[in-house]
């Protein structure tokens, strides 16, 4: 089966637009899967921890329009948690922090423990896949034994995953307009990104 995952959409409509038209040209029958972090909450991690029962307009970027292009299943990232937070809304964070697909484990990527240099180096869950799939840093790359393979990332180009394990980091919709293509039954991933 073809999966597009996607990521970090941080609540922005014309990013969001042009990467969802961009996988209905390219994989229209692909299974389009959210790796969280769909909404922007404006409220900082530090005053976080001292605020609850915000409005949500006014701890989150929320409109109908974005809302619209939310189609397809999504796990939750760290923006929704947040605005669980400091609004006591409980949809956002009903989302699952997890999906297991076929040879795969979506996660955001904040249950990963991350280097100084924003690269990702340890779990804080465990998985029983070969593959993990995540975004959190906006920085697409893939990783074998916690270690980024030294590749040129040309978008658009297929890769075979021949080794057992793999860490994928997808990157991001907002600023990017970045996604990834994976293919179960062939054991491909190809960076995809739609021109702005």
């Amino acid at each position: 089966m073809k999966y597009a995952l996607l990521g970090d959409l941080h609540s922005n409509i014309e990013d969001t637009k042009a990467v969802l038209n961009h996988i209905h040209q390219v994989v229209p029958n692909a299974c389009v899967l959210g790796l969280g972090d769909l909404y922007e909450c404006i409220i900082g991690k530090k005053k976080a921890s001292s605020v609850s029962n915000v409005p949500l307009d006014e701890a989150a970027v929320i409109s109908e329009d974005f809302e619209d292009l939310l189609t397809f299943p999504s796990i939750r990232g760290n923006q929704e948690e947040r605005i669980t937070q400091v609004t006591g809304i409980p949809k956002f964070c009903e989302l699952p922090d997890k999906i297991v697909i076929e040879g795969a484990t979506l996660l955001h990527g904040h249950q990963i423990k991350w280097d100084k240099h924003w690269e990702p180096t340890e779990l804080t869950i465990d998985i029983d896949t070969p593959l993990l799939f995540f975004g959190h840093s906006h920085r697409c790359g893939i990783y074998r034994k916690r270690k980024k393979l030294p590749l040129d990332i040309t978008y658009g180009e297929e890769l075979q995953l021949i080794k057992k394990k793999y860490w994928i980091n997808v990157g991001s919709v907002v600023d990017n307009r970045e996604w990834c293509l994976y293919d179960s039954v062939a054991r491909t991933i190809t960076f995809m990104k739609s021109s702005k």
